[in-house]
């Protein structure tokens, strides 16, 4: 089975350029803006959405992330509205991939079997769970690949050689390499030793490796993106988020904000290899 993860690699390979993943909290700063920011994302220049599942206790997510999915839980978002955001997303756009990101708690209290079933009929297409390594594939990556959902891994610089196959096991759809030791929001770190790390991560696997943490400006985007198979921003787009709000509630401009940003840095993506 050809999934839309699956068209949307090959098709911007046969264009010679990475994917650009783009992050958003799921509800922040609201319901309808949220939506608002979700829709616009294609047109803006995203190829792929993750978006959070906001959660009150994370543990890799910087302050800006944090911040987000608190303003998200305050303002009532909770798994069943992100789930109905995907859903109304679909209803406009059937091609872009979209990927839950977050922590397993939510899931768990949930219901695995009934998130798997939603999360397939509301059109998600893959899930990245922080918190659950391999040795707990039984408990959620494996029920959740069987029905179809890509399970797609965090690889660090730390995950050296002989921990990488067991990373990489039960992994689908993509590879998010972390470029930094740390949270969200860091600096971005040397792009060299990026490159090189992507190489490596590729003598292991086929899927497509795409970076992420610390990515925030177009030269930052063509820089990466000359090795990786897709280009992760997050923390610079919940930022934006953040600065257009005006006594901590959304103004007009707050989608348009966002867009505005993932357009200039869509530019350095397409030219990173140009």
């Amino acid at each position: 089975m050809t999934t839309r993860m699956d068209k949307r690699f090959a098709a911007l390979k046969a264009e010679n350029r990475p994917a650009f993943v783009t992050f958003v909290m799921g509800g922040d700063p609201d319901f309808d803006t949220a939506q608002a920011i979700i829709d616009g994302l294609p047109a803006a220049g995203a190829d792929v959405i993750e978006i959070g599942m906001p959660f009150s206790d994370p543990m890799a997510d910087g302050p800006a992330i944090q911040a987000a999915g608190q303003r998200a839980l305050e303002n009532g978002q909770d798994m069943k509205k992100t789930l109905q955001q995907v859903k109304n997303f679909r209803a406009k756009d059937d091609a872009t991939p979209i990927v839950l990101m977050g922590y397993y708690n939510p899931i768990f209290i949930y219901g695995v079997d009934k998130f798997i079933k939603d999360a397939l009929t509301v059109g998600i297409d893959g899930l990245i769970i922080v918190d659950l390594p391999p040795e707990e594939d039984d408990e959620f990556c494996i029920p959740a690949i069987k029905a179809g959902l890509n399970f797609i891994r965090l690889a660090t610089p730390t995950t050296d050689d002989v921990r990488l196959p067991k990373v990489l096991n039960n992994t689908s759809g993509f590879v998010y390499y972390v470029s930094m030791t740390g949270i969200t929001g860091s600096a971005l770190s040397n792009p060299t030793n990026i490159g090189e790390q992507v190489k490596r991560l590729k003598s292991h696997t086929d899927l497509p490796i795409c970076v992420g943490f610390g990515i925030k400006t177009a030269d930052d985007a063509k820089r990466i993106g000359a090795d990786a198979d897709g280009v992760v921003v997050g923390t610079a787009l919940v930022k934006a988020v953040e600065d257009s709000l005006k006594d901590g509630k959304a103004t007009k401009d707050t989608p348009e904000a966002v867009h505005a940003l993932v357009r200039d840095i869509s530019t350095g993506v397409k030219a990173s290899r140009s």
